[in-house]
């Protein structure tokens, strides 16, 4: 039910990529917290480390995207300074390449750790039902399920979701998107080696930020304002939801419960798959201009290629 918690606020009336990370994990965290109490729930953990929900859920997801940034607006102020004097068409041509190896590298990250994720709660729920007991591995049908289902849904597509990353915040160049790509790439990479949770979704937009501000083009800081509200909102509106869902379920009994949260999230799915159909966003129009921006870093060679 987890896609459903965090989607049903935030995509009912908006384009918002908002964070399944954190509606995963916000709705563990509600339900643990309605069925055990706030002592259930691992906050801090023993204190010798970042541990728990807040060490490692909620301080990443704040020094993430700012991290992912800061990589991304160096990356792509280079990359512009050290290209600025060949053809355009020259250098776009060959960064559309090195952006498909950068974003393959992303796909790899993002299976690296929101993957595991899914991964992890279907076992966790195996293990409660007793229908696994070794702790210290995933059965192969959790993983093969995860990827699929993870592949899927990056095929099917999101295409406001693209619309609003590629288009809504700055608008995308080949290079600029190669920098903002490798960024993501990096630090999802280091984060699960050390474990952390992080959202994809807050990487890739304090990537796709920072390239805009290394590359010196119009930020529509007013979209990635609304973006930040969602984030905020999403793990504690989550939670709450988990929590309505572990009463019901408590309530009705096993069967009854299992039933009617069933039913509500093929209600809510429902509705959102009709109002997605509104204003329709696909491939013919995803990369419809939003408006012009201006290039800063690129005017220079705009002006000795007209000369």
């Amino acid at each position: 039910l987890h896609t459903v918690r965090h989607s049903f606020p935030t995509r009912r009336s908006s384009d918002l990529p908002s964070s399944s990370s954190h509606a995963l994990l916000g709705g563990l965290t509600g339900a643990a917290a309605a069925g055990f109490g706030l002592s259930g729930v691992k906050w801090t953990g023993d204190g010798t480390k970042l541990d728990g929900v807040v060490g490692k859920v909620l301080i990443p997801s704040f020094i993430s995207p700012v991290i992912a940034m800061a990589v991304a607006f160096v990356g792509c102020w280079v990359v512009h300074r050290v290209t600025r004097s060949v053809m355009d068409k020259l250098a776009e041509r060959y960064f559309r390449w090195g952006q498909i190896g950068s974003a393959s590298l992303v796909s790899l990250a993002h299976g690296t750790n929101d993957a595991q994720k899914t991964m992890g709660v279907m076992t966790l729920a195996l293990i409660a039902s007793g229908h696994w007991t070794d702790t210290h591995s995933v059965p192969l049908w959790v993983k093969v399920s995860a990827a699929s289902a993870i592949a899927l849904g990056t095929y099917l597509g999101g295409w406001r979701i693209i619309r609003t990353l590629g288009k809504g915040l700055v608008d995308i160049t080949p290079r600029q998107g190669m920098a903002s790509d490798g960024s993501s790439a990096a630090v999802i990479l280091a984060a699960s080696h050390l474990g952390f949770a992080l959202s994809t979704t807050h990487v890739a937009t304090g990537s796709v930020l920072g390239g805009g501000l290394g590359r010196g083009t119009h930020v529509r800081w007013h979209t990635a304002g609304r973006m930040v509200i969602a984030w905020a909102t999403t793990f504690p509106l989550a939670a709450l939801i988990g929590a309505i869902m572990w009463w019901i379920g408590s309530a009705l009994g096993y069967t009854a419960g299992s039933i009617v949260v069933f039913v509500l999230l093929c209600a809510m799915s429902g509705y959102m798959l009709i109002r997605s159909r509104q204003e329709h966003v696909g491939a013919h129009n995803v990369n419809d201009e939003w408006d012009r921006p201006q290039d800063v870093l690129d005017q220079p060679s705009h002006t000795t290629a007209s000369n």
